[in-house]
């Protein structure tokens, strides 16, 4: 049992948050900032009403989609890097249906949905086709694409028929029937205005990537692919084939992580000025989350309460960075997470001699 509980990646992870809100306080210190003020501020601004904590679920559904993206990538041996550009094509296709395309309410946020959906999975195929066909590194083509979409979202915030009448740098607003909100029942019940079917949508999606990979033919030829392409080859599986599906469904799932975010809380687009951040993000949620569907789950809850709480810190005049910090070095941690089980192992080894 101990053994056990000495190899599990979440014991890790947790070691990992732990050094992560130490590291912060060491900092918050340096900077003549009280840590106990500074995360009780924290804390409460994620647990000290039903409000906040609605709005930290609302912030953390974007970012289990993100996540869900940069996982199911990994697991399949490749990095995306792209799930910031695959959120941006995403959001941009949601947007245009939402404002240009009357439906009848339901309806016209499926089709929002499903439009985002394709747009990501396009923007994923496209790094796989470049990939196969020529040979290009998907690292550099996502890269690439991640600035294609910020500057053809910019341009297209700026044609007549969807930019706002009212002044802003800005689309329209989508229409009401493409709004994925929540009865002003529940809105009211919680406290919070931008509460969202989002999450479930999130949820839904991270236990479907977990059937798919661990309990379907397809998900063994994704992994196999994964861990060796020569091997999965000799196998008799098209490498090439699951390769460009890998990257399709994983740009689907930032895709509609965009349209989530858009439909239920943004509801139009900025002109950008720096990229949004939802799909880099999703990188940290994938890690903490240990590349599980599921685990992107709880991470991407972690992490949405940590950006809505850490907004909280400027009261106490705390710079909200403090948060970034705190998770990149969680990450830091994470990456050498295997240093930690190697010298727990080590001990545990030296006490069962000993014993």
């Amino acid at each position: 049992m101990k053994k056990k509980i000495l190899d599990s990646n979440v014991l890790y992870i947790l070691i990992s948050i732990v050094l992560g809100f130490v590291f912060g306080a060491l900092l918050l210190t340096i900077i003549g900032v009280n840590p106990a003020a500074a995360y009780g501020k924290l804390f409460n601004g994620i647990f000290g009403k039903p409000k906040f904590m609605t709005y930290s679920v609302v912030y953390g559904a974007p970012l289990i989609l993100t996540g869900l993206s940069v996982a199911f990538s990994f697991r399949t041996g490749v990095f995306n890097i792209g799930a910031e550009g695959q959120y941006v094509v995403g959001t941009l296709a949601a947007a245009t249906v939402g404002i240009l395309c009357p439906l009848p309410p339901v309806i016209h946020a499926i089709v929002c949905i499903l439009a985002a959906a394709c747009a990501g999975a396009f923007w994923g195929w496209i790094v796989g086709l470049l990939k196969v066909k020529k040979g290009i590194n998907e690292v550099l083509s996502y890269i690439m694409l991640n600035w294609i979409a910020f500057y053809l979202s910019n341009y297209v915030v700026n044609i007549k028929s969807i930019h706002t009448d009212q002044g802003a740098e800005a689309t329209k607003n989508i229409l009401s029937s493409a709004s994925i909100k929540m009865p002003k029942a529940i809105a009211k019940l919680t406290g919070c205005g931008d509460v969202h079917w989002g999450i479930l949508l999130a949820v839904f999606a991270a236990i479907a990537i977990w059937f798919i990979m661990t309990k379907t033919t397809f998900g063994y030829q994704l992994r196999a692919v994964g861990f060796s392409r020569t091997a999965a080859e000799y196998a008799g599986i098209s490498s090439n084939k699951v390769f460009l599906m890998s990257m399709s469904i994983s740009g689907l799932l930032a895709g509609i992580g965009g349209a989530i975010q858009l439909l239920g809380m943004s509801e139009r687009i900025p002109q950008f000025a720096a990229q949004e951040g939802y799909g880099f993000q999703g990188i940290t949620v994938a890690l903490i989350g240990s590349t599980n569907p599921i685990g992107c789950i709880f991470s991407g809850l972690f992490y949405g309460a940590m950006k809505y709480g850490g907004n909280k810190l400027t009261v106490i005049k705390v710079p909200t960075e403090v948060v970034n910090i705190i998770m990149g070095t969680i990450i830091i941690f994470i990456a050498i997470a295997p240093v930690f089980k190697m010298l727990l192992q080590k001990a545990s080894a030296k006490k069962e001699v000993k014993e």
